[in-house]
């Protein structure tokens, strides 16, 4: 179940309400005259299935709601109601596979935003592969795997590519470049720094490394966990299941390569140097396209539920006939 509160011109209110009131999926629907100050009008609360949100949403901004007033989400995590349960039954396909397009926008945007919080996190999730790197430690591998913000950016770019937003395409690609040019150059000073001091050396990098010699040695296998990662991440966002996001992060190799990079640059191992920017950059292009093809595929799914529930509607009584 989704709520939405509107922010509602006075002149827009009745054609609001009137659309409201004819769609079934509306389950709970209160107005607030007078109640809104900026603009000036009503607020209108509104309970809707999440199967029906996004196509509603659709509507209320066709009548202007979005340029006039506003539209708020908000997902309704404990809900008793035998008019929303019979709603929720009665509507085409599943509350977890609906897609509400907005949410995923917004999501976009706020993750591939390059501010400090974001150069600071991508930051240090490259000086820690950079340590892991020379000690040849899995543990801190993975360990700035998880600490790394960028997948929220390469997830940008499918949905840019999907949606045909040039504006979030730009955003995020500016992002994940100069994200990953300030770690690598940061982690790059440091790391010259600990070779001056005598903590690190080129012989840590030439030596034998099992356990972090895939950062520099992308292959095949790469681009499989890319694909799958990618896909698994973009169905864990647009379902709001965030607990699938932890082994995203583990799966993909882009800070660990950045890391790589960034130390063998300091000690010119450019062998190094070229195979990490392979695993960063195949790793982006394969997530990138990965996550675009799921997101295409999930709304292409989603548009045929929506449809095949058009032409064929169910009875109305019938899902309040199973209670």
């Amino acid at each position: 179940m989704q709520q939405l509160r509107l922010m509602v011109p006075a002149a827009l209110c009745q054609d609001v309400l009137d659309l409201l009131d004819a769609v079934p999926s509306v389950t709970g629907l209160a107005v607030l005259r007078g109640a809104a100050i900026r603009p000036e009008g009503d607020v209108v609360l509104v309970d809707v299935t999440r199967e029906t949100a996004d196509a509603l949403i659709g509507q209320l901004h066709e009548l202007g709601v979005s340029t006039e007033g506003s539209i708020e989400l908000a997902p309704v995590p404990t809900w008793i109601s035998k008019r929303a349960l019979v709603a929720e039954q009665d509507a085409a396909g599943s509350a977890t596979d609906a897609v509400i397009w907005p949410e995923v926008t917004q999501r976009a945007y706020e993750d591939a935003e390059l501010n400090w919080t974001f150069l600071s996190f991508l930051t240090m999730a490259t000086v820690i592969a950079a340590i892991g790197v020379v000690i040849d430690s899995q543990i801190l591998t993975i360990g700035s795997m998880v600490l790394g913000p960028e997948f929220g950016a390469i997830a940008a770019l499918g949905l840019a590519l999907v949606r045909r937003r040039t504006a979030l395409l730009a955003y995020a690609f500016r992002t994940l470049l100069l994200g990953f040019v300030v770690a690598i150059a940061i982690t790059t000073l440091l790391a010259l720094l600990a070779g001056a001091v005598g903590w690190v050396s080129a012989d840590d990098l030439l030596g034998a490394r099992p356990q972090t010699r895939f950062i520099y040695t992308p292959n095949k296998w790469s681009v499989v966990v890319a694909i799958i990662a990618a896909a698994a991440g973009v169905l864990s966002l647009t379902a709001n299941k965030i607990g699938g996001l932890s082994g995203v992060f583990i799966s993909v190799t882009t800070v660990p390569a950045a890391g790589n990079v960034a130390v063998a640059i300091a000690f010119g191992v450019w062998d190094e140097v070229t195979g990490s920017l392979l695993q960063l950059l195949l790793n982006i292009f394969c997530m990138t396209a990965a996550g675009a093809l799921t997101l295409a595929l999930r709304g292409a799914l989603w548009h045929r539920v929506s449809l095949r529930a058009r032409l064929f509607p169910r009875l109305s009584g019938r899902a309040a006939r199973r209670l």
